[in-house]
């Protein structure tokens, strides 16, 4: 069924930070309902908002990443590609910076 997927180690570890970011805001949510704020972003988010954002520009952070990885070889001179961890751990800084700042 998920033969045309590519499911590397480093893409089952982000899709499991993804679920479990989802049941910890679930929980979260339960424990201390969200309200309105106002962070650098140019709306007022709750929580839930800001992860969806978050989580939007951590897949297309990951995606540039691919599209650009063959460039980035040639670029360098590189042997192989870059490893798609530096865009894993690029992507949960950003969800990281616009969870606590956006």
């Amino acid at each position: 069924m998920f033969e045309w997927m590519v499911w590397t180690t480093p893409v089952a570890i982000f899709f499991s930070c993804i679920a479990l970011m989802l049941v910890g805001m679930t929980v979260w949510e339960l424990k201390s309902p969200t309200t309105l704020r106002r962070g650098w972003l140019p709306l007022e988010t709750t929580r839930g908002d800001r992860l969806f954002i978050g989580l939007l520009v951590a897949a297309y952070i990951n995606l540039i990443f691919i599209g650009i990885a063959g460039r980035l070889q040639e670029w360098m001179s590189l042997e192989a590609e870059p490893s798609i961890w530096i865009s894993f751990v690029i992507s949960m800084g950003v969800l990281a910076l616009v969870m606590r700042k956006g």
